[in-house]
């Protein structure tokens, strides 16, 4: 089981010098990975500075040699697909190929979408969300693209470099579980980031709810991997080691191979530094 450090791209993390020096110490600490959030508005947080998270993520690619970095998740479907095919790949460059490309809808839909009159129709989203990650896969090859879909349009586009990492970074897909289709979706690349309607983010999820989406996902795995299929969960789990592990261990038996640490959202610690670097500290809860 590998072991990531979870922070907004608000509040002292809208500074990429606190990015780095989260980076930095979730990597001496034996930490396995660093995701920051990717939003531009939320209501919820409004008054809170917030950062570009590709900008954060650079910044923590140059104080960091080992750790995998990404955003979780990016909404697709608010991107142009060739500018996010850029950021990512001039990050994986960066990083030496240490960047996991997880995707998704995004959220709130209002604050994200509409907030800036853009279509905001669920099924529509969806669309465009399958439709970029075929580009960007595209892309990510550097070789020539031609695209007449939908909702994009390419004319013999070859985008220099490719990513490092080949045939691309990881993708994985994000959803409330037990919504089917964003898992039916994330079975078709190579791993599945579970939100749970009633494990909200920084609760730890049911084991019972964990299996059954494990399954769910395995039954509908219809392509040839090219890498481990990751299945990743999230939580805040206690400093105490013992207690720690106690929380994941079951979810790890259930079919989890990433832990997501997380501040629990509604807390007044989520978007504060000098927590986050406490529980960074005490190390990752290792089962």
């Amino acid at each position: 089981m590998r072991y990531s450090i979870n922070i907004p791209n608000f509040g002292d993390f809208a500074d990429p010098r606190n990015v780095a020096t989260v980076a930095a110490a979730a990597e001496q600490a034996g930490w396995d990975g660093l995701f920051v959030w990717d939003h531009v508005l939320h209501r919820q947080h409004q008054g809170r500075p917030f950062g570009d998270p590709w900008m954060l993520l650079t910044a923590a690619a140059l104080e960091t040699s080992r750790i995998r970095l990404g955003a979780l998740l990016t909404p697709v479907p608010r991107y142009r697909p060739q500018q996010l095919a850029r950021q990512v790949a001039t990050l994986d460059h960066l990083s030496g190929g240490r960047v996991i490309f997880a995707a998704g809808l995004g959220g709130p839909i209002d604050d994200e979408y509409r907030s800036f009159g853009d279509a905001a129709e669920p099924r529509l989203l969806a669309e465009r969300l399958d439709e970029g990650l075929e580009l960007l896969s595209r892309f990510w090859s550097g070789e020539p693209v031609n695209h007449h879909g939908r909702h994009y349009e390419v004319r013999d586009v070859a985008l220099l470099p490719a990513s490092v990492q080949r045939p691309g970074p990881p993708v994985w897909i994000g959803g409330f579980w037990p919504r089917r289709a964003p898992m039916r979706r994330a079975a078709q690349w190579d791993g599945a980031v579970p939100l749970f309607e009633t494990a909200r983010h920084g609760h730890v999820p049911d084991v019972a709810e964990v299996r059954e989406l494990v399954g769910y996902v395995c039954k509908h795995r219809t392509v040839e991997a090219e890498r481990p299929f990751e299945f990743v969960l999230g939580g805040a789990t206690p400093l105490d080691a013992a207690k720690a592990k106690d929380a994941i261990g079951p979810l790890h038996d259930a079919g989890a191979t990433w832990w997501d640490e997380r501040q629990v959202q509604t807390g007044p610690d989520l978007d504060r530094l000098t927590p986050v670097l406490r529980r960074i500290e005490a190390g990752p809860p290792t089962v």
